[in-house]
């Protein structure tokens, strides 16, 4: 009242919203257009949506819709075997009622009271390896039966601290050898904004003999059945599996880990080493929120192209011993 708002006429405002609200279908197609994300992410959330949700909540109210409908929705993605695709269907339903709050609609979000840990836990996925263990990776990768393309590529992760998409995706117009420098475009990126990569003299090495392996092929990585298309980036997974298997098989220990674990590794060995937090979240391209983000827009191009070409003389001291 004070407001010069009259109580009933908002009262009755917001059961309209309610009454005249969209589908859940509807939200959601207007939330997968509009949602920043990155592209691979949007067609993974659509195919979720499209395969576990459309048909069972697509043409229902957001008001219709309860926790216990969407509990057994997940409940019975778990029992099929796939508890990954059950939490990221959660996750799709408290984004889609997220978006449709912030816009006006007056409607509880079932997914607050569906706990991800309550529909399936995983393992954490802190892993990092020690020194030893990349000294252990590095032998083991160089015994196990494949190709020395995939590792190499392995061994680039490591060394330029880029995702593995945006590795196995590289062209070599994106390589400057002169300038010993990666420059990955905004579209291959997560956060859609182009990055730089210095090269160490070891990362050069490597790219040099890629370009030999590479023939006439636009990318670095080609594919070994068709030199148009970029190697599958599962690829470098299976090389790991066959590493640590590997290993472990011989008594050593080398836990089990991933690509992405790589960048995990360099992170953490930096900051252990003492170097700056911004050059290392300026390599692995983190976007940075807040205060410090409005702050910070140096490049810091000199110290980072110098802490990488740091970070590959420590990896060789570490897997130069004698095998």
């Amino acid at each position: 009242i004070a407001a010069g708002k009259s109580p009933a006429r908002e009262k009755a405002r917001d059961k309209s919203r309610v009454k005249d609200a969209e589908t859940f279908g509807a939200w959601a197609e207007k939330w997968l257009r509009g949602y920043q994300m990155a592209d691979s992410t949007r067609d993974m959330r659509k195919s979720v949506y499209n395969r576990e949700l459309k048909k069972r909540f697509g043409n229902q109210k957001l008001s219709e819709i309860t926790h216990e409908d969407l509990r057994a929705v997940t409940d019975a993605i778990v029992e099929r075997g796939a508890p990954a695709t059950a939490v990221h269907a959660r996750e799709v339903v408290l984004q889609v009622y997220r978006w449709a709050i912030e816009r006006g609609q007056k409607v509880e979000n079932p997914a607050e009271m569906v706990r991800p840990n309550s529909i399936a836990r995983f393992e954490p996925r802190d892993r990092a390896l020690s020194p030893a263990e990349i000294g252990l990776m590095y032998r083991y990768m160089d015994r196990i039966g494949t190709s020395p393309q995939y590792r190499a590529a392995i061994k680039l992760l490591l060394l330029t601290m880029v995702r593995k998409s945006e590795l196995s995706n590289a062209t070599w117009e994106e390589i400057n050898f002169s300038e010993a420098l990666w420059t990955i475009p905004k579209q291959r990126m997560k956060r859609r904004n182009p990055h730089l990569v210095f090269l160490s003299r070891q990362a050069l090495d490597i790219f040099i003999a890629l370009k030999t392996f590479a023939g006439g092929s636009e990318f670095v990585l080609p594919s070994r059945y068709d030199s148009d298309l970029p190697m599958s980036a599962a690829t470098l997974n299976r090389v790991l599996a066959l590493t640590y298997q590997a290993a472990q098989k011989d008594g050593e220990q080398l836990g089990k880990f991933g690509p992405h674990d790589l960048r995990r590794t360099a992170s953490t060995l930096l900051h252990e080493a003492g170097y700056n937090t911004d050059w290392i979240e300026k390599c692995l391209a983190h976007e940075q929120k807040g205060v410090r983000a409005i702050y910070n827009k140096a490049e810091y191009r000199e110290q980072r192209a110098g802490m990488l070409q740091d970070w590959a003389d420590m990896i060789d001291e570490w897997t130069s011993v004698k095998r």
